[in-house]
């Protein structure tokens, strides 16, 4: 059966105190509204929908980065889910496979639960609820449940004492044939406490039309929705503590996990050793058999096997290490190659270049890529070697094997095999030292 995704990403989220729309503020370095999208990968999804409406371009373009295919839809009044919901109808006329509701403030239903929805739904069931079991229901939408049948589902706000002391509540992702979801849409009204469209009246209609409704639990940890900054941070910290339990029992080492954070799309091969207080940005890649040591942060980068990163390393978006690749203390490497066994040992920074295999940076060594204007290359050769405090001068290539002296200003290509000298020559006067600082104490006087 084909599947459809309905993503309600259209409200405002006042209680965020933002001008940001509540789904593109962050955890784990991606919009809430990424990881939503990221969860129904698995699904073999046939057509994506993604509803807009407060700040509708920020959310499309935002949606669009993560998924080009997807299809955006606008919602301009906000008159509840059901509303929300039917202004997919136009973008999936035609489809008769399963629509899946999703919402974009509520980024970690799992994969897994999906697939057991969509089982629910193959087993003959008409329209499929998730629903959990709250510590405290508050608010919540109550699922009303009849020997495995949901019979109906009471917003908090419109339930009786006796509804409101059910705890199996309504996290809001429904599934359901999209001809079947929009045609129940369309019999529902508005006469409620807030006079809004809910998408959770169908299933009182469907019972009255003798389809088959019921619902499915999950853990509460997954209907998490995100309204408040507070709500934010605990979203961080259930990705951060859920990503480093996964990242333990896949082989990956931390001595400090409770330090390190991850991005949404962090990858980490096995026994790869990971210090404490290492953070990872978007788009990183680290392959087996890495050592990251302490205080590092890396972005947009992939690191090959053995490599030896850090103390307090930064690499930046466009950074590849080679294999057996050494970079060492407060060293920074942006958008640059760095082949087999190279080493870029301390307190140097390699920005828009290519450094050959087994190449030696010295400590200090400035790539100096940046004009005022424009940005330009560096092209460092095999197992060339440059000397501590060294600047090398974009555009400039060093071919093979050459040797820069410590201190040089390198602003010319050095042939394969040769030494650069590119400094002042040294000149001592004798006794000046002392005469220098006893006149610089005197005049102080």
């Amino acid at each position: 059966m084909s599947i459809a995704l309905i993503i309600l990403a259209a409200g405002h989220g006042s209680r965020m105190k933002s001008d940001k729309p509540k789904v593109l503020h962050r955890v784990a370095s991606a919009p809430l509204l990424w990881h939503t999208m990221r969860r129904a990968e698995s699904l073999d999804v046939a057509k994506t929908v993604v509803v807009v409406g407060h700040e509708g371009e920020q959310v499309s373009e935002a949606a669009k980065a993560f998924d080009p295919d997807c299809e955006i839809v606008w919602q301009k009044e906000q008159n509840g889910t059901g509303h929300a919901v039917q202004q997919a109808q136009a973008a999936l006329d035609g489809f008769e496979g399963d629509a899946v509701v999703l919402y974009g403030d509520t980024p970690f239903v799992a994969p897994e639960t999906l697939e057991r929805m969509l089982a629910a739904r193959a087993d003959g069931n008409d329209i499929v609820v998730l629903g959990f079991k709250a510590a405290n229901p508050g608010g919540y939408g109550r699922l009303v449940m009849e020997s495995g049948i949901l019979t109906e589902i009471v917003e908090a706000k419109d339930a009786s004492p006796e509804q409101l002391a059910i705890d199996f509540c309504n996290s809001g992702v429904i599934c359901a044939p999209a001809p079947l979801l929009f045609s129940l849409l369309d019999q529902v009204g508005n006469d409620n406490a807030s006079g809004e469209v809910y998408l959770t009246d169908i299933i009182g209609i469907a019972n009255g039309e003798g389809l088959k409704c019921t619902a499915i639990t999950c853990d509460e940890a997954e209907t998490m929705g995100v309204n408040t900054r507070a709500d934010l941070a605990m979203a961080e910290a259930n990705f951060q503590k859920a990503t480093r339990a996964a990242m333990l029992e896949n082989g990956v080492t931390m001595t400090a996990p409770e330090t390190v954070f991850f991005a949404f799309d962090t990858v980490v091969g096995r026994d790869t050793i990971i210090g404490p207080n290492v953070f990872f940005g978007p788009g990183v890649t680290v392959e087996n058999n890495v050592h990251i040591r302490v205080f590092c942060h890396f972005e947009g980068c992939h690191i090959s096997s053995g490599a030896i990163v850090g103390p307090f390393a930064r690499l930046r978006p466009g950074t590849e290490l080679g294999g057996d690749v050494k970079v060492g203390n407060f060293v920074e490497i942006k958008n640059a190659i760095v082949d087999q066994g190279a080493k870029v040992n301390h307190l140097s920074y390699v920005g828009d270049a290519h450094v050959g295999e087994g190449s030696n940076i010295g400590a200090g060594t400035i790539f100096c890529n940046y004009d005022g204007v424009n940005k330009h290359h560096t092209e460092v050769g095999k197992h060339v070697f440059v000397g501590s405090n060294s600047a090398l001068v974009a555009p400039v290539t060093l071919g093979d094997e050459a040797f820069v002296t410590t201190g040089a200003v390198v602003t010319d290509d050095v042939p394969a095999g040769d030494m650069v000298f590119a400094r002042v020559r040294q000149v001592t006067k004798k006794g000046l030292g002392k005469r220098f600082i006893e006149r610089l104490r005197a005049a102080k006087k």
